[in-house]
């Protein structure tokens, strides 16, 4: 009987000797350089308006718990929808048409839970909005299927399918109410917005925040087993010690993060005068992670797992590295199209009931320009226009990025004008460092 081969450690020493003191660590803790440049600008943005606010307007108001709480809710509609992105443009193609889908959802979820089910259901009935986000969810899907058909078995260029569908669901959106808006939204719909109420609180924060630090101990301790099940070299202690240490300080600072900022003072009479009582002196209640913010991380992980852990993403990464030797493989690429922009029809959907909440309405400026910040987050985030390479946490940092810039552009009083020529020359660098990135790498 033969003996069996020694698990393996860490890397040889001899192996990395000839490296400088951080290409060694990168190597040791495998850190995507990608993500820490992304990691590194967003710090840079928030850093630097802060201080230009400080310094010109002799408030920095940008690193306070309450912006950077509204930054996380603004982010969540744009980063739902930057995930199904990913997909799009891995695989070669383009969506246009996701702010009009946004908006062309949104308005009929408006219309249903205001003028529909409440004369069936009774109004505030418990049913409505779970109808209504399914409702939602479905005609996303059903277009972005019209979509993929279209572009996939009739070979329409996805760029000109839409282009056209962000015409024809704009305009859809406008006829659908007229051109009214469609307001106030069920009250547990709105919930999924964000807001004192939208959010979990404190408890449920320190939950979500143990949670994920569990969940980050077990994606490392998985790993060194999947590596270990497969002979492959094991990071060393040191540097799991290191990434479980960032993941959980992370984690735990976003949660104290959001349990610091505390509900305004009208609100609190509103909670209060509602059961009759006077508000408490010196009471503190935190609005904890928002809804909207725990649905984006959700949608995030799951994508993150369908790209990554299954043969529907290995089969997306291979149309976009090659699409005529991935047919030749047996892949049915017109399928898989039209189940992309399905899942991107969804997601749309979604955010369009995140969008429509956060508004308490419905109305026909929603989604305008998002499918530019959509495209953007994604490209900012890493995913390369020539296809085959993105990441679902890379669209989430582009994201957040984007929305940083947007935020912190207006706190610190920039024009609309300036604003756009800012967004437009980062999209543009985005692009430029991506090819250089790819040139470095050949």
């Amino acid at each position: 009987m033969t003996e069996a081969p020694p698990p393996m450690t860490a890397r040889a020493p001899s192996a990395d000797q000839h490296l400088g003191p951080v290409a060694r660590f990168l190597r040791a803790t495998e850190i995507d350089t990608r993500l820490l440049g992304m990691a590194g600008a967003l710090l840079l943005i928030w850093v630097g308006f802060h201080l230009y606010g400080a310094i010109f307007n002799g408030f920095g108001a940008f690193l306070t718990p309450r912006n950077l709480w509204n930054l996380s809710v603004q982010t969540s509609s744009i980063g739902i929808m930057a995930c199904g992105m990913v997909l799009i443009i891995v695989t070669r193609n383009i969506d246009l048409s996701v702010g009009a889908m946004l908006g062309v959802t949104a308005m009929v979820m408006g219309i249903l839970q205001v003028e529909i089910l409440p004369d069936y259901l009774g109004l505030g009935h418990p049913a409505i909005w779970i109808i209504t986000v399914v409702v939602g969810m479905t005609l996303g899907t059903a277009i972005g299927c019209l979509h993929g058909w279209l572009i996939a078995y009739r070979g329409i260029p996805s760029f000109i399918v839409t282009l056209g569908g962000l015409l024809i669901w704009r305009g859809s959106a406008f006829l659908a109410a007229g051109g009214k808006t469609i307001s106030p939204v069920d009250q547990t719909f709105a919930l999924l917005g964000g807001g004192p109420y939208g959010a979990v609180g404190a408890t449920g924060s320190w939950i979500v925040g143990i949670l994920g630090c569990l969940g980050v101990l077990w994606m490392l301790r998985a790993g060194r087993v999947n590596r270990h099940k497969h002979e492959f070299p094991q990071r060393p202690m040191w540097a799991e010690a290191f990434l479980a240490a960032i993941g959980c300080g992370a984690i735990i600072g976003a949660a104290l993060l959001v349990n610091s900022y505390p509900w305004p003072v009208g609100i609190l009479k509103q909670y209060y005068e509602r059961q009759g009582l006077p508000v408490p002196e010196g009471v503190f209640i935190s609005h904890g992670f928002a809804i909207p913010v725990l649905i984006l991380i959700t949608v995030g992980i799951l994508m993150t797992i369908l790209m990554t852990r299954t043969r529907f993403g290995r089969y997306v990464f291979a149309i976009g590295g090659n699409p005529e030797a991935a047919t030749l493989a047996g892949i049915n690429t017109r399928w898989m199209t039209l189940k992309i922009f399905a899942l991107m029809g969804m997601l749309a959907g979604l955010s369009g009931a995140v969008a429509s909440a956060r508004l308490n309405s419905a109305t026909n400026a929603l989604g305008v320009f998002d499918e530019l910040y959509v495209i953007a987050a994604a490209v900012i985030g890493g995913t390369s226009l020539a296809g085959g390479i993105g990441t679902i946490y890379g669209a989430i940092m582009g994201a957040l990025v984007f929305q940083s810039l947007q935020t912190g552009m207006v706190l610190i009083g920039f024009d609309t004008a300036v604003q756009q020529i800012v967004v437009g020359c980062v999209l543009v660098l985005a692009v430029y460092l991506d090819n250089f990135y790819r040139s470095r790498s050949k």
